[in-house]
């Protein structure tokens, strides 16, 4: 990766590498990556919020990979490097492809413009895609875009972690009478996630409504629309992640 010697830098400076995972995350600020990465001359290797978004496994700098690390934001500014598991594995699914009819009479010229995440999510809502798979028939739309977070605890194995005014982007949520639904949605295959992407704005949620919050991760092409909802065991687990069911389907004009 182009910040790996951006990350060995800050790891001589502030003596991560003497650091005891087993014991206790590493607390960071951005701050201190700047600082760290000030005499870098290209904007990957100096900028934080480059360096800090590490979505996959494969967008770890190698001094990451190699102690079993990763990155989580704690508060605006501040991070924590965490040993353990911090990612999801993304399956293949392997079911025939669904062909679902919309259940609109009519086509939408305005769909077919562009070739975004955003609107693929929301040609499969207006199709009643994502309604049909959470069997819900309820859901209206009313969550968009980026928010703080409130203060919520949770642990990752033995280590115990507090986060307070992280800001989180849900590229949809939808609100039904008895449940919430949060989508995170990509425009290409995702090999695997990383956990917070999911379980930040579902604790964020939580704090806001008495309904059920469900989870969903959303992939397509344009062609093919891929679904998977996961679940939390435990609340407080950030490693509680689980798959309850995925589709793949194909959206046909409901007047065909």
């Amino acid at each position: 990766m182009a910040n790996n010697d951006s990350w060995s830098k800050i790891f001589r400076d502030y003596k991560i590498y003497d650091h005891d995972f087993d014991r206790a995350p590493f607390h960071i600020t951005a701050e201190q990556i700047k600082r760290a990465c000030q005499d870098f001359t290209e904007t990957g290797e100096k900028e934080v919020r480059i360096l800090c978004k590490q979505d996959s496994r494969e967008d770890r700098p190698q001094v990451f990979v190699e102690r079993g690390l990763f990155l989580l934001p704690i508060k605006n500014g501040e991070y924590i490097i965490v040993k353990g598991e911090g990612y999801v594995d993304i399956q293949q699914i392997e079911t025939t492809q669904e062909v679902y009819a919309s259940k609109l009479d009519f086509g939408l010229d305005t769909s077919l413009v562009g070739n975004s995440e955003m609107q693929h999510l929301d040609f499969a809502y207006a199709s009643s895609l994502i309604r049909n798979f959470i069997n819900d028939e309820s859901l209206v739309l009313t969550i968009r875009g980026r928010k703080y977070t409130p203060q919520f605890s949770f642990h990752v194995g033995k280590h115990s972690i507090s986060v307070k005014s992280v800001q989180t982007e849900v590229d949809a949520g939808y609100e039904g009478r008895n449940q919430v639904v949060l989508v995170e949605a990509k425009p290409v295959t995702a090999r695997n996630l990383i956990i917070r992407q999911l379980y930040y704005p579902f604790r964020q949620w939580q704090k806001h409504t008495e309904k059920e919050v469900v989870t969903l991760f959303f992939e397509s092409t344009g062609a093919t629309y891929r679904i998977w909802h996961f679940r939390f065991r435990e609340i407080e687990d950030y490693n509680s992640i689980e798959l309850v069911r995925a589709g793949r389907f194909q959206i046909i004009s409901g007047s065909q």
